[in-house]
């Protein structure tokens, strides 16, 4: 079986047990297709998505802190749901330039994206090795090379955690601990809880990227599945509760309506304003974070957070 046969055979899957749970939901990792990466890319570009200037800051201009805190040893960088790669090559520079002995190992599930990232990287930082892999987090993983004498620095950007329930992220970084050793390190990015409607904004930007990149999920599953969503009847919908700190995105259908997928000769039925939800955007206090170290089994041991508190890349140690 080819590698897209199988992959197109995951996605009707989770599309038919999505679309068959109540309530209805779709997994935010089908957003990045070409379209869905292109959207993304200028997501990250809007004045009101904060995320990405806050984190580059941090990469940037805390650079020697954070190497410094990795140890003076050579590294396997490895970086999940890598994207371009725009955000991490301010560190990975400032590492290749201060002569440390560095692989950078990006995985994501969109080969095109890791393409890119690949033939920029050749000609920003053509002193850095390279090795990318494509696919979920954990079949990437296990494709691994041999880091004997290399101390492996797993990262988890771009506050993705925050996709997960607060139970299932504990799940999450507990079961990546199979690829690190003691000693081992990962540094994964929190969007900071902050004013509600920062956050909304940033979610639900006036220009409609974010609600165009949520329902190109619904044009994918036409394409690529034979489906006949009408995306014009469905509707982008935003909320944030400053209580628990779960901003979650849904797609709203606008009018009772059936929708067939031919892939897997099927049909769903829509009630009048009956949700799909998207994605989910945890945010965190710093009390969060160390609570969430502790029980995954890991030392909290750095956090590195941008000027204005709306972001941190804490660094979790496996104890030895």
């Amino acid at each position: 079986m080819s590698t897209r046969k199988t992959t197109i055979d995951h996605f009707a899957i989770d599309v038919e047990t999505g679309l068959r749970t109540t309530p209805k939901f779709l997994s935010s990792k089908y957003f990045y297709n070409t379209e869905g990466d292109r959207l993304f890319q200028k997501i990250m570009a809007m004045p009101e998505y904060y995320l990405t200037n806050a984190e580059e800051e941090i990469l940037f201009e805390q650079a020697d802190d954070i190497r410094i805190a990795f140890g003076n040893q050579p590294l396997d960088i490895i970086e999940l749901g890598a994207g371009d790669g725009s955000k991490t090559k301010f560190l990975l520079k400032n590492l290749v330039d201060n002569n440390v002995d560095v692989r950078y190992i990006p995985s994501d599930i969109s080969s095109n994206i890791l393409a890119e990232l690949q033939s920029n990287f050749a000609k920003e930082i053509p002193k850095l090795k390279v090795i990318t892999l494509a696919g979920d987090y954990f079949k990437s993983l296990v494709k691994l090379p041999d880091s004997a004498n290399r101390k492996r620095v797993l990262l988890f950007l771009g506050a993705n955690i925050g996709n997960l329930e607060k139970k299932h992220a504990v799940e999450f970084i507990g079961e990546l601990k199979e690829f690190l050793n003691p000693g081992d390190s990962m540094m994964i990015g929190f969007d900071l809880k902050k004013d509600p409607q920062t956050i909304l904004d940033a979610y639900n930007d006036s220009s409609g990227i974010t609600a165009a990149f949520n329902i190109n999920l619904l044009s994918r599953i036409n394409v690529e599945l034979d489906a006949d969503f009408n995306i014009d009847q469905f509707s982008h919908w935003e909320r944030y509760n400053p209580e628990t700190g779960a901003a979650r995105s849904y797609l709203v259908s606008r009018k009772k309506q059936k929708v067939t997928i031919g892939a897997i000769e099927q049909t769903f039925e829509f009630e009048a304003w009956e949700t799909i939800r998207m994605e989910l955007s945890q945010k965190y206090s710093i009390k969060d974070i160390s609570e969430l170290a502790e029980n995954a089994g890991y030392k909290l041991t750095e956090q590195f957070i941008d000027g204005r508190g709306y972001f941190v890349d804490a660094l979790f140690e496996i104890p030895t």
